[in-house]
C-alpha cells in the first residue's frame, strides 16, 4: 500500500510536469518603453574605443517586471562635426548593464563619490553592428539642435570630478532606429541602457530627456539620473547631473531612448481549463489504481 502511494505522487508529479511544460507561456505580449522626448537640457558623449579616443559610456536605467525579449531600440543625439551626418556613422553598440553592485567589484575603488544607484563595473550583455548583432537606420530630425550644456573631457575622479559641464554644443539631431538580430532575453531587473556610436569623424553626443519622465514618455519607480564614465575612469561611474554639473540643488537627466519586444502572455482561461482537468482526471485514474492495489 505504501509503496503504491509513493509510485503515484511520483507519477502526478511527472504529469504536473509535463502539463505545466505545454501551458508555457510564450513571447507575445508587447512591450514598449519610453523615457519621452528630448529637452535640450545636456548632451553626453558616448562612443566605443578607436584610434585616438578613448572609450566613453553614458547611461540611463530602465526596469522590467518580468522577462522580456527586446527586439529593438532608438535613441536619440547630436552628431557634431563639419559634414558629418548620419552616414558617416560606421558602427553602433548597445550594453546592458545592471544595477551595481551585481557584475562588480564589492566594495568599489572610492574614485568617485559614490557607487550607489551605478551601472555594475562590466556590462551584462552586448551587441554591435560590426559583428553582426544588431543593424540600424539614421534619421535626421533637425538640422541644427543646440543642447545647453554637454560632457566630453571632463570626465574625472575625485576631486576633480564636478566641472560644471563643457557648455552648449549644436549639431545635427538625429534618432538611430536598431533592429536586434539576436534579441536581448532580459529577466526581471534594474538595467541601465548604454548607446555607443562610432564616427569616421566628429562626435556623438546622447541628448538628454525629461526627468521625472512626463508623457509621451512611460514613467516607472525609481527612476534613476543618468551615468557616464570614459577608459580611464572605469570601472566607476559619476553621475552627469550631481557629480559633475553640480550645484544645489544639482540638475538630473534622463536620456532619449526607446525599448520595443515582447513579455511572456499568460496562458488563456481555456488552456488552464483543460490543464485542470487533465490533472483532475490523473488524480481520479491514478487513485482507482491504489485501491486496486490495497
Amino acid at each position: 500500500m505504501r509503496n503504491a502511494k509513493i509510485r503515484l505522487i511520483r507519477q502526478l508529479a511527472a504529469g504536473v510536469f509535463v502539463a505545466g511544460l505545454g501551458a508555457a507561456p510564450a513571447f507575445a505580449a508587447p512591450f514598449f518603453f519610453s523615457t519621452g522626448n528630448v529637452n535640450g537640457q545636456m548632451a553626453i558623449a558616448s562612443r566605443p574605443d578607436s584610434p585616438g579616443n578613448i572609450e566613453i559610456e553614458a547611461a540611463d536605467d530602465f526596469v522590467l517586471s518580468s522577462q522580456t525579449r527586446i527586439t529593438s531600440t532608438s535613441f536619440t543625439g547630436l552628431l557634431r562635426g563639419d559634414d558629418v551626418t548620419a552616414s558617416s556613422v560606421t558602427g553602433i553598440a548597445i550594453e546592458i548593464y545592471r544595477l551595481f553592485p551585481k557584475d562588480s567589484t564589492n566594495p568599489p575603488s572610492g574614485k568617485v563619490p559614490t557607487r550607489v544607484n551605478s551601472p555594475s563595473d562590466v556590462a551584462f550583455d552586448t551587441r554591435d553592428s560590426i559583428g553582426g548583432g544588431l543593424s540600424f537606420t539614421g534619421t535626421t530630425l533637425a538640422a541644427s539642435f543646440t543642447a545647453a550644456n554637454s560632457v566630453r573631457n571632463g570626465i574625472n575622479p575625485l576631486p576633480n570630478q564636478a566641472t560644471g559641464g563643457e557648455g552648449a554644443v549644436t549639431g545635427t539631431e538625429v534618432q538611430f532606429n536598431i533592429t536586434f538580430s539576436t534579441p536581448f532575453d532580459l529577466p526581471a531587473d534594474h538595467y541601465f541602457f548604454v548607446p555607443q556610436v562610432q564616427l569616421d569623424a566628429g562626435d556623438f553626443f546622447w541628448l538628454s530627456s525629461f526627468r521625472p519622465i512626463v508623457p509621451p514618455g512611460t514613467a516607472f519607480t525609481p527612476d534613476l539620473q543618468a551615468w557616464v564614465r570614459n577608459a580611464d575612469l572605469d570601472p566607476d561611474w559619476l553621475r552627469v547631473g550631481t557629480d559633475i554639473v553640480g550645484g544645489a540643488p544639482a540638475p538630473t537627466f534622463n536620456a532619449a531612448f526607446t525599448l520595443t519586444g515582447q513579455t511572456p502572455e499568460l496562458p488563456e482561461p481555456g488552456s488552464l481549463v483543460l490543464f485542470g482537468a487533465a490533472f483532475l482526471g490523473l488524480v481520479g485514474v491514478r487513485a482507482k489504481r491504489t485501491r486496486h492495489l490495497c
